[in-house]
């Protein structure tokens, strides 16, 4: 039996229906029988999947939409004060619920797994989604991606367990009550909403203070951010801390990866004893996030041995080095990385997946803020690839900063050795590119905007 709708989520309207998170959201409770609604800048396949679970989904902002009976607003932090259905609530006395509230409602009553960190939370949230699913446990789960089965990023289950995503950015995860929290790394990023790793670390500190009496915090025994926040943590009474890495003090121990072509193997120690099992997408961090879903799996109760198994049927996310096709003998992969970290690690687990090919990379940088605090860095990991192209910075929610264009990227990135090509003309690319690749290399279209759009573009221009 579904758990109850919260009566201000029976007819709910949703101001960005067709974004990650709050798409998610809105599935489920559609699944759950709410009546929802909402709208969307513009017509997508996320669109016509929510009007096939019975949601009206209208394409454009206008007050109209709005209808008199709903019974909230719902908005993310990116949603604008000045949006005009914002403005007909306020008129009809609808209450405004942020996501992450209408989230949290979701998880109430349930055993819930909030998966965190500046990196890697949709892929491990989707490990973990995919596994519970595999051993019939039937979760619920709110995820910041698609999964390659199923073809969707949320599912309101029958079982007991709620994994979801739980999102830094705007501190919106402090909202959350979980019974297990995985963090998997603490950098600075979100540069407009945070000015310093002092508040990254306090934001992420409330967060794993929410965590239910006798719950327990999964956390990375190896990444600097994330060994800082369990020293400020340690003293929390009603928690446990599990950690995992390769650091021999680890709890749940990283013995070896193996690389297996566009697969890893992994092995940890547990309680003892070793374990081996499959990991289905190239890169060592990746297997790192393997083992923090196995490691939050037990924590619930479930066992090592058959988690492990069922975390070999995730076959990935996608963007998260999805295969997008083959064309004269170019791959073409697309990856949603737009933080130097997850940049260089991609690129690292392409190189690693295969040495022998040539890497060319079409980056697309994402907010203006972040390339402002991290543009050179950006740069620097572009210098793993044998060429790039970069295109101009995709704004999102932001307005553009004086004097911030993707030129402090491409400046150090030829300053670190990279072959780097500008281009500004996003319609372009695909002929930039033909004219780049050779039979047996990899193109990577890399970013958190709309590059994602020239895989098919590229491939179809190597086609011809």
């Amino acid at each position: 039996m579904a758990p109850a709708i919260p009566s201000a989520m029976e007819r709910p309207h949703f101001i960005g229906i067709g974004g990650a998170g709050m798409s998610g959201i809105a599935k489920i409770l559609a699944q759950r029988g709410a009546k929802v609604a909402g709208s969307d800048a513009k017509e997508s396949a996320t669109a016509e999947s929510l009007r096939e679970l019975g949601a009206t989904v209208h394409i454009g902002h206008a007050a109209e939409h709005l209808a008199s009976d709903a019974s909230c607003v719902v908005v993310s932090s990116a949603i604008r004060a000045d949006n005009p259905e914002l403005a007909r609530a306020a008129e009809l006395s609808v209450p405004v619920v942020h996501r992450s509230d209408a989230l949290a409602s979701l998880m109430t009553g349930l055993r819930s797994i909030a998966v965190a960190g500046t990196h890697g939370k949709t892929t491990t949230t989707s490990m973990l989604a995919v596994a519970l699913t595999e051993l019939g446990l039937d979760p619920s789960y709110a995820i910041g991606g698609d999964l390659e089965g199923p073809g969707t990023n949320a599912r309101h289950g029958a079982g007991e367990i709620f994994v979801a995503e739980a999102d830094e950015s705007d501190r919106s995860f402090q909202k959350y009550d979980p019974e297990v929290a995985i963090v998997l790394n603490v950098e600075l990023d979100h540069h407009a909403n945070y000015a310093s790793m002092d508040e990254i670390y306090d934001s992420f500190e409330t967060f794993v203070g929410k965590v239910v009496p006798g719950g327990t915090l999964v956390i990375s025994a190896d990444q600097p951010g994330a060994i800082e926040l369990t020293s400020r943590v340690r003293d929390l009474s009603t928690l446990k801390v599990v950690t995992y890495g390769e650091s021999s003090s680890a709890d749940v121990r990283v013995h070896k990866v193996t690389p297996r072509g566009l697969t890893s193997e992994v092995t940890v120690l547990l309680n003892g004893k070793f374990l081996t099992f499959t990991v289905s997408v190239p890169g060592r961090h990746y297997a790192h996030n393997a083992v923090a879903a196995l490691a939050a799996g037990v924590a619930l109760g479930i066992p090592a041995h058959n988690l492990a198994s069922a975390i070999g049927k995730y076959t990935g996310v996608k963007r998260r080095l999805q295969l997008k096709g083959e064309a004269a003998g170019v791959q073409v992969i697309d990856s949603y990385a737009h933080h130097p970290t997850e940049m260089t690690a991609d690129l690292e687990a392409m190189r690693g997946a295969a040495s022998d090919a040539r890497l060319l990379v079409v980056f697309q940088p994402h907010l203006f803020s972040r390339t402002q605090e991290l543009g050179t860095e950006m740069g620097q990991a572009l210098a793993l690839a044998d060429a790039s192209v970069v295109l101009d910075i995709y704004p999102a929610r932001e307005d553009p900063i004086p004097g911030i264009t993707s030129d402090l990227i491409i400046e150090a990135a030829r300053a670190a050795g990279a072959d780097v090509t500008a281009v500004n003309d996003k319609a372009t690319v695909p002929d930039v590119v033909a004219g780049m690749a050779k039979p047996g290399d990899l193109v990577l279209t890399m970013g958190a905007g709309d590059v994602t759009d020239l895989g098919p573009a590229i491939l179809a221009r190597l086609s011809n």
